[in-house]
């Protein structure tokens, strides 16, 4: 079933390619300064499509809230463990990873998420 494209889904999403790696609160906050009398649920509700389509992807990271992201494709994050940021790690991705399966438990992986955890350089640069 095709959805249609509302004027609040677009805010949503356009919130998500302003900001960088989001929580959905963040994209709250984001829509209601121009629009106040959008709902925190449509808001969240629309996060939750446009990630089901493929339009916006989603982070479960290791630690703290989903976040969302701009960028659909796979790709892998940096997270500072200081100040929370998640980043964008500009590595090749490892296609093995993909094909990796444990026959003797029988278990087959069909997606993954790989987050590297470190310090970012703007809390290098304060310590």
């Amino acid at each position: 079933m095709e959805r249609r494209n509302t004027i609040q889904r677009q805010l949503v999403a356009e919130a998500v390619c302003r900001l960088d790696h989001p929580q959905a609160e963040e994209v709250y906050e984001e829509v209601s300064r121009e629009h106040p009398h959008i709902s925190k649920a449509t808001v969240y509700r629309n996060l939750n499509l446009l990630a089901e389509d493929g339009t916006i992807g989603k982070l479960h990271l290791c630690e703290g809230a989903d976040r969302f992201d701009f960028r659909p494709e796979k790709h892998y994050h940096l997270r500072c463990k200081k100040c929370g940021k998640v980043f964008d790690a500009h590595i090749p991705l490892l296609p093995e990873l993909e094909q990796v399966t444990d026959e003797a438990d029988g278990f087959c992986i069909e997606s993954y998420q790989l987050e590297f955890i470190g310090i970012c350089a703007a809390c290098n640069k304060q310590a």
